[in-house]
Parts: structure tokens; sequence; C-alpha cells
């Protein structure tokens, strides 16, 4: 029990870990954590859009596809021209004596070898994390959000993910929230209150 505490531990550690490609961007900010939160729920939602697709497997994958990061950092375009992090040791060294570690490594080499349909989802869901963050950053005024958008639109592997990023890209971020322009932002919904009084 005493390495599944530390592996919980560690895993924590990637709520303090930051993204780094943001400082390139000049603006957002966002933890590993924040980032595995939304590709996670992308890949649940592209298991939902798929067939044939094993909804657990791909959830799995992009839960743990960066957790080396707790021990490696996470390292941008620009770092890895000059630096190469070794992930398989941090894999191999954060899994070591856990009783489900063969199942930890197994599933962040598919995601790195993206030769599984669930594996290319995953790295999709990987994408359009990134796509809906630079789409959120573009809505409030980024002129380099454009140009990262296209590098990651053109990693994308699937038609599902590539179409719902079309659909992203088409539709303002404000607007799930926004989009009822009534008196309610008036009134702040008590209809009591007419007129803002």
């Amino acid at each position: 029990m005493r390495d599944i505490a530390n592996l919980l531990f560690e895993a924590g550690m990637l709520k303090r870990t930051p993204r780094t490609g943001l400082q390139f961007l000049g603006s957002g900010k966002e933890s590993v954590a924040e980032h595995t939160f939304r590709v996670t729920f992308i890949g649940y939602v592209l298991a939902r859009l798929e067939k044939d697709v094993d909804e657990a497997a791909l959830i799995k994958m992009c839960l743990l596809h960066d957790l080396h990061e707790a021990r490696t950092g996470d390292l941008n375009y620009m770092n890895k021209k000059y630096v190469t992090a070794d992930e398989e040791k941090a894999v191999s060294d954060l899994t070591d004596g856990l009783p489900f570690g063969e199942d930890i490594k197994q599933v962040i080499s598919e995601f790195n070898c993206a030769d599984t349909r669930e594996a290319q989802l995953a790295n999709d869901a990987d994408q359009l994390d990134l796509i809906l963050m630079l789409k959120e950053n573009k809505d409030l005024g980024n002129k380099y959000a454009d140009e990262w958008i296209d590098f990651a639109r053109k990693r994308l592997k699937t038609e599902t993910a590539k179409k719902l990023a079309e659909e992203i890209l088409n539709t303002d971020s404000t607007h799930w929230w926004f989009e009822d322009k009534s008196d309610w932002w008036i009134n702040g919904g008590n209809p009591r209150l007419k007129n803002g009084k």
C-alpha cells in the first residue's frame, strides 16, 4: 500500500505542474492535471461518437497519458528541440512496485505508439484539448493562437476529431453560457427585479 500511496501523491503533483507552452503563447495558464481532466472528458465524448471503441481503454489512456510529467515536467515543443526527457525511465520508476504497474506501462506505451483506434482517439483528445484552449485564447484576443491551431489540426488522426475541431473553431467559446441575451443578465434571474431595480 505504501507504493500506491506514493503514486497518489505523485499524481497530485500534476496539479502543481504547469503546462509550459503557454509561456510562448503569451496568455493562459494551466496545470497538467487541468489538461488531463479535459483530455479525459474529450476521450469520453469521442468514445460516445465512435462505433466499436473500447470506451474504458480510451478513457484510461487519456487519464494516464501525461502521468510521467510529475517526474519530467511538461516539455513544450521549443524545449524538445534541446532537451529529451527519459519518459520510459520515468514511467518505469513510477510503476515499480505497483501491483498494477505493468498495466500503466502498457497503457502509456499504447498511447505513444498510437497504433490502435483507442490510442488514435486518445491522441486526438490530447490535441482537441489544445485546440479548445487555443480557441478560448483566440476569442480573448490572442493573435498567435491561429498559427498554433493550424499545427494542432494537422496532428489529428480521426475523421471524428477533425469534424469536432471544425465545429470548435466555428463556435464562440462563450456561447454555452452567454447565448441567452435576455433580461436575466439585468435582473440576475430574480423575477421581482425589473430593469435592474
